[in-house]
């Protein structure tokens, strides 16, 4: 059986990032969850701040920087996404939007997608509804129930406890459900893949 390709996109800016964590804790989650479904998982992190000049000349001029294309094959390739961002002024940051409006709007159509942000105060988890599932609807993807977002006081302090470590489990267990779901998927029939040798039909058996 071969293992699901999960490619993790995060849009964190600086290092060390909240956001990359954030992604790191899904994709553990996800492997970990999909692994109790007897599904293996390859992961593939694309941090888009290594790739930030590369996209924007690709806004520019059209065609991908050669440094670029591994990434973007990354996504529409994969069986899965988890799309984490930080939010700036209520919605994703520029550089996420910016690498998503590279692909045409029917390359990514069917994939399911975690959405999950970070950001400086709980208010900002409105932009999960607001703006990352708009955004991916209108890409096609399936969009999964349970979005994940993470304020400063998940990480650390006494309001810091199992909550946010829930929401990931949650969202990761719903990842790794249609990533098995898929796997179980029968291939699609040829309806004109023959069925019978030629000397079958010829004599008539």
């Amino acid at each position: 059986m071969s293992p699901r390709a999960l490619t993790v996109i995060s849009a964190g800016l600086r290092q060390p990032s909240s956001t990359r964590l954030l992604a790191d804790q899904l994709a553990a989650a996800t492997r970990d969850e999909a692994g109790r479904r007897g599904v293996a998982v390859d992961v593939r992190m694309v941090e888009l701040r290594e790739h930030a000049h590369d996209i924007t000349n690709h806004l520019l001029t059209g065609f991908p920087p050669a440094a670029l294309r591994p990434a973007m094959e990354a996504v529409t390739s994969a069986d899965g996404l988890i799309a984490v961002t930080p939010i700036f002024n209520a919605s994703y940051a520029g550089l996420f939007k910016s690498f998503f409006d590279l692909f045409a709007d029917d390359v990514l159509a069917g994939k399911p997608v975690l959405v999950a942000a970070t950001g400086g105060t709980a208010r900002h988890s409105l932009a999960l509804d607001h703006a990352l599932r708009p955004l991916f609807s209108y890409l096609r993807t399936l969009v999964l129930p349970t979005a994940v977002f993470a304020a400063p006081e998940d990480w650390a302090g006494a309001t810091a406890s199992g909550a946010l470590d829930e929401r990931v489990r949650q969202a990761a267990g719903e990842l790794a459900e249609r990533l098995a779901a898929e796997l179980a998927r029968p291939a699609a029939v040829d309806p004109f893949a023959l069925t019978r040798t030629f000397d079958e039909l010829l004599t008539g058996d």
